[in-house]
């Protein structure tokens, strides 16, 4: 008899290739999704395996979740809210409750489940490591506004104020800052104190930046591809956000889908914290050229100045942890483009998405420009 694993948002980017993967590797595969508008306007999509079972209800819902988790071995919880929105009560609600929820129904039914993996992101970190000339390594606070409103855009040593060199970010490092980061760490506190405690395995993985083909178009979350793929489409050169300077660490969602498997698989009940990225750091600026060359398109990025409240300077994961177990990221970043425009070609009619998009940043005040 095969061994079954529930998948929750397992109709979204990552979970659907993860979905993917672990019917290719002979498991049985349950999918818990909400079918959230924002990100499936259009319901079930068609991408979606017919092997798989599909459950459509709300991970945070108890009844739910309870009779999905029937005759489960293992839990991949890959549903979670993100946006730029200051929704904040619904971060917790959905990323951290639900987590909570499967804690609690797992000890208080007796539920053999194996092990559970967690999606965490690398905004637990805030931003990261750095290294002053003076005073050696530090993990510092996010940028201040008003320093971000001068055009002023690297990370200061807090002690002597000088401008700091960024480093690979371990996991030993927690330092979220804003809502969505807050939400993720608490699930990793929560698997560190609940799994241990009750002899549940679980491994919580910190996601950099995922890219590839699957990743909501409709979503205004879903990440840098989006957005310089709509302007260009549209005839308008990609934004830079600050200087365009800021390192990034894009990973492809195929190679996502091999880490949690991996860390699903590894048999342990130790609470552990896994990085999960591209190995390798690209500027902002550089992956606009990296997409403009990719589109053909003869645009140059547009550097106005701006930033993004909440964003860091540089996220750069240590990914050792991760490759000791047997991973290692094998799709390049160009590759990941590639992919996604191809995905992106299929839709139509962009330009209103484009533009509400923009607007719902702007109004919340989450782009602003330099004083």
């Amino acid at each position: 008899m095969s061994l079954r694993v529930l998948v929750t948002g397992g109709a979204g980017f990552i979970g659907s290739h993860t979905v993917d993967l672990l019917l290719e590797k002979g498991y049985e595969v349950r999918i818990l999704d909400s079918l959230q508008p924002r990100v499936h306007p259009n319901g079930l999509p068609d991408y979606v395996p017919r092997e798989a079972e599909v459950v459509v209800g709300d991970v945070a819902d108890r009844t739910t979740l309870e009779g999905a988790l029937q005759g489960v071995d293992y839990v991949v919880h890959l549903a979670a809210y993100q946006d730029y929105l200051p929704d904040f009560s619904t971060f917790i609600h959905v990323n951290t409750e639900s987590s909570a929820l499967l804690f609690e129904l797992i000890v208080a039914k007796r539920l053999p489940v194996r092990k559970i993996v967690f999606a965490s992101s690398q905004s637990v970190a805030g931003e990261g490591r750095y290294a002053c000339a003076e005073h050696g390594s530090v993990t510092p606070d996010s940028r201040p506004i008003a320093q971000l409103e001068r055009a002023d855009w690297e990370v200061h040593c807090p002690s002597c104020d000088r401008p700091m060199d960024p480093q690979l970010i371990d996991e030993a490092i927690a330092r979220p800052h804003t809502t969505y980061a807050i939400s993720k760490y608490a699930i990793e506190l929560l698997a560190h104190s609940l799994g241990g405690r009750y002899g549940v395995g679980t491994a919580c993985m910190r996601y950099t930046y995922v890219q590839g083909p699957r990743n909501s178009f409709y979503n205004a979350y879903s990440g840098i591809c989006r957005i310089f793929a709509l302007r260009i489409q549209h005839g308008s050169a990609p934004v830079c956000f600050e200087d365009g300077g800021q390192l990034r660490d894009y990973v492809n969602v195929r190679d996502v889908a091999r880490a949690n498997l991996l860390a699903m698989e590894e048999e342990t009940n130790r609470a552990r914290i896994f990085n999960v990225g591209g190995g390798r750091a690209v500027s902002v600026r550089r992956f606009a050229e990296i997409m403009l060359s990719a589109c053909d398109s003869s645009l140059e990025a547009s550097i106005p100045g701006q930033f993004r409240v909440g964003d860091t300077r540089h996220t750069v994961s240590d990914i050792t942890s991760m490759r000791e177990l047997g991973w290692e990221p094998t799709i390049p970043v160009e590759q990941n483009v590639r992919e996604y425009l191809d995905w992106f070609g299929r839709y139509r009619d962009t330009g209103q998405y484009l533009v509400e998009a923009d607007r719902l940043m702007r109004e919340q005040n989450v782009i602003r420009s330099v004083a």
